[in-house]
């Protein structure tokens, strides 16, 4: 990449985001007076410019092989950019405040790639520590899958299996009404004279007495046996279960 005056004006002056910016007063290299500049810290290159309007810069300092170091000077707040050799340029500038003073010397001493480049190595030397303590740790110690586990202090005892649930949820009066899948048969006497090897069924609900009124007429229909009454509950649930349906499949939406 070639560079030139040209190109150092317009990396100064463009858009890109800048790592500092702010005025300082730089001393001058022939007279000791300070002069107060616009300060623009690009990567390691640090532009200054007479005003902060001005669209070229004054100056650039190349910030590699260099220390940031603060200085005694007539100034306040007063640091220094030193170089290396025995004919290099110490610049001294100074800030306005202690606050701006200490934010600029960290973002100059960190502008330089050998800092970048001691970062970058540390943090690659961290890494793998950190990949060579996960390696040692899985092949040094492996535990059984199971050994982790608490024995219990009783007597083992095998898992008690649970009842199965009823196909049929919807009951009344202890029997089961009809099936809710649509097409489904109907179950069969599940608690009436049936054979039931599971358990016993629920108990029923009391009966409704019947009132003076209609003991006579309806005397025949309380004197009914159980089996009698599952008999009719069972054939009506079919015509309810067959209307049930008939009804679904003339719903125009999907069926549930």
């Amino acid at each position: 990449m070639k560079l030139n005056e040209r190109s150092l004006a317009f990396y100064a002056t463009c858009d890109s985001p800048a790592d500092n910016a702010g005025f300082l007063y730089k001393r001058g290299e022939r007279h000791t007076a300070y002069h107060r500049r616009w300060f623009v810290l690009k990567g390691n290159m640090l532009f200054y410019f007479e005003e902060r309007e001005s669209r070229e810069p004054v100056g650039v300092i190349v910030l590699e092989g260099c220390t940031v170091e603060l200085c005694d000077s007539a100034e306040a707040f007063a640091f220094a950019i030193r170089f290396g050799g025995a004919k290099s340029r110490t610049y001294v500038l100074a800030a306005e405040s202690q606050a701006a003073m200490e934010s600029w010397v960290k973002s100059l001493s960190r502008a330089s790639f050998d800092y970048m480049r001691l970062v970058v190595r540390e943090l690659e030397k961290q890494l793998e520590e950190m990949h060579s303590g996960t390696a040692g740790g899985r092949g040094g110690c492996q535990v059984a899958p199971t050994s982790w586990k608490q024995k219990p202090s009783g007597p083992e005892r095998s898992p008690e299996r649970l009842p199965a649930l009823p196909a049929v949820l919807p009951k009344e009066n202890g029997c089961a009404v009809w099936n809710n899948a649509p097409g489904g048969d109907p179950p069969l006497d599940t608690c009436c004279g049936g054979d039931n090897s599971e358990g016993s069924p629920p108990t029923l609900p009391p009966r409704r007495r019947a009132s003076s009124s209609e003991a006579g007429s309806a005397g025949a229909a309380v004197a009914e046996s159980p089996s009698t009454f599952c008999w009719l509950h069972e054939r009506y649930g079919r015509a309810v279960a067959q209307l049930r349906k008939e009804w679904l499949e003339r719903q125009p939406g999907p069926r549930l």
